[in-house]
């Protein structure tokens, strides 16, 4: 059998075991209207789940929803502020009124600023700590005691970023969020066993996903030209080289459904940088820019 026989057949069987484990099932996913989290919402629907899709982006979300739709998926679209924390208990309120249960959170919503961190204004400092650490703190309190309650199996799949293991230098904003998802992810995997509770917790750490996420935060005028170019090189290599939001989202189910905590969708970006990284905190040296 060839190589490329055995993938395609191992592929097939990791598709099976998600439809079988989510089928059926329901799911609220955060920032679902682009990028990865429309990635995530539509292979959820693709397994046969019902959904419930939360977007600050109401014309966005309503639009992906309806395309939903048209596919036969049970979809409905909430438009949620996900740092307010009245907006996502509202949110969870619909979801278990309209379905009568939520299999799986998946806090995906967040954003992206980039620039020298003491030329971030404070504001969107602010903003980014909001929604990227507060509005899945939000979700893990407006859903998890409803989960507990039911004392059935769950999930709950906090994204991360390969930026949360490893930083990145005109980033701060979006790399000190994702390090904290991680702490936060690891906390509630750590709680949730003491209870003894049936619910999963999964970590998702990207890489390169095609997206407009670096386009969007790409500065305006003024700006510095080396961060300008930073965050042109860093869109050109999520267009060139990276997974589409699809591709990704089959990944992420694959781990999920087979119950891994560290949900790594591309572990080649971390085999030798990660090393060296922990290499460089033991010998407690200086961290150095990696190479392009």
């Amino acid at each position: 059998m060839t190589s490329s026989t055995e993938s395609a057949r191992d592929s097939a069987l990791a598709s099976s075991l998600a439809a079988r484990l989510f089928g059926g099932r329901t799911a609220v996913v955060t920032g679902a209207s682009s990028g990865i989290g429309a990635g995530l919402a539509r292979h959820a629907a693709g397994l046969g789940m019902k959904l419930v899709l939360a977007d600050i982006a109401a014309e966005r979300l309503a639009a992906f929803a309806e395309d939903l739709r048209a596919t036969g998926a049970e979809v409905d679209a909430v438009v949620t502020d996900v740092a307010d924390p009245a907006a996502v208990e509202a949110l969870a309120d619909h979801a278990y009124t309209r379905f009568g249960v939520v299999d799986l959170l998946v806090n995906n919503a967040g954003i992206m600023a980039m620039g020298y961190s003491w030329e971030i204004p404070a504001e969107r400092w602010d903003t980014m700590l909001r929604v990227n650490i507060g509005g899945y703190a939000n979700g893990i309190r407006a859903f998890v005691p409803r989960m507990l309650e039911r004392g059935e199996q769950a999930w709950v799949v906090n994204v991360s970023s390969i930026g949360g293991l490893l930083p990145s230098p005109l980033m701060a904003p979006y790399g000190a969020t994702k390090f904290a998802a991680l702490a936060l992810t690891e906390s509630l995997h750590h709680e949730l066993r003491m209870k003894g509770a049936p619910i999963q917790v999964s970590v998702v750490t990207p890489g390169a996903v095609r997206s407009e996420i670096f386009r969007a935060a790409r500065p305006g005028e003024g700006a510095p030209p080396e961060v300008v170019g930073f965050a042109d090189r860093l869109q050109t290599l999520s267009d060139e080289h990276g997974l589409t939001p699809q591709e990704h989202a089959e990944r992420v189910f694959t781990m999920v459904a087979e119950g891994k905590y560290w949900v790594i969708p591309q572990p080649e970006t971390l085999r030798e940088a990660l090393p060296a990284r922990m290499e460089t905190i033991l010998a407690q040296a200086d961290p150095r820019i990696p190479p392009d």
